[in-house]
């Protein structure tokens, strides 16, 4: 995200008026760009100063109940019109619920699998897939570049609460090229960069409790792959335009891995 842009939706992330991914990319710029995070301070300071000057103003609280009073006796004579020209109007009403009701009934299942919400996985994989379109987007695809882990492991040891695995698969044709930090389940993780030919693979770590190893294929979105997988008390996703095939190959490499290779 620009500078520009971001200075333009200073104002409705303060008022948390953003969507999620809008509000991640604010967040992701204002860590790395002391002039929008002026902007955005600026701005929280002004608010309070507005709210805490003379310009601010409470109304009388006899206005108030009189707003109030008025309200509660247009309501009245709303609902005593309606009853008087309708009498009719609550039989209707029943009528109705009792329909709506024989109607979940009879296709409660529909209803309930047409309305479930996303579930934790699907919405991981949509983070995970915006954070990799971001990354190409915005060419900000390295924070720290090298194909040594011994140098990116101790660069991710130094602003994480975590230590991430790092491994380099260059001799199995899957480089590490770098890494960087990303924000994804409302935590920073680490990005790990790694390169199959001309393509880019993002890898996204962090903690889980799920400590087994486990490799299982997610989905394609826009001709990505998606990858999942746990490996030693950490959840790993992989998302790269490569092949299913290749993919599925370098998330098995990294779960099989043995840590005593890199040392």
């Amino acid at each position: 995200m620009s500078c520009k842009l971001t200075q333009l939706f200073v104002p409705c992330y303060a008022d948390g008026e953003l969507d999620l991914g809008r509000t991640i990319e604010m967040e992701m710029h204002l860590k790395h760009c002391p002039d929008c995070a002026q902007k955005l301070a600026s701005q929280q300071e002004l608010r309070s100063a507005l709210r805490q000057s003379s310009l601010s103003y409470a109304a009388p609280a006899v206005l108030r109940d009189r707003i109030h009073s008025s309200i509660r006796a247009s309501s009245r004579i709303e609902v005593q019109e309606r009853e008087t020209k309708w009498p009719s109007v609550h039989i209707w009403k029943w009528a109705g619920a009792v329909a709506v009701l024989a109607l979940f009934s009879l296709s409660g299942w529909q209803l309930t699998a047409r309305l479930r919400t996303p579930s934790s996985d699907q919405r991981i994989s949509a983070e995970v897939f915006s954070s990799h379109a971001r990354s190409l987007e915005a060419n900000h695809l390295i924070d720290v570049v090298s194909s040594d882990q011994h140098t990116v492991k101790p660069w991710f040891d130094t602003k994480l609460d975590f230590s991430p695995p790092v491994e380099n698969l260059a001799s199995e044709g899957f480089p590490l090229v770098g890494g960087r930090l990303d924000y994804l389940e409302g935590r920073e993780v680490a990005a790990l960069i790694y390169q199959r030919r001309e393509h880019f693979i993002n890898v996204f770590v962090w903690p889980s409790p799920t400590g087994s190893k486990s490799t299982e294929a997610i989905e394609s979105r826009e001709g990505y792959n998606i990858m999942r997988w746990s490996r030693g008390g950490f959840q790993c996703w992989a998302v790269s335009d490569i092949g299913a095939s290749d993919l599925a190959q370098f998330a098995r490499l990294l779960v099989n891995y043995n840590s005593s290779e890199s040392k």
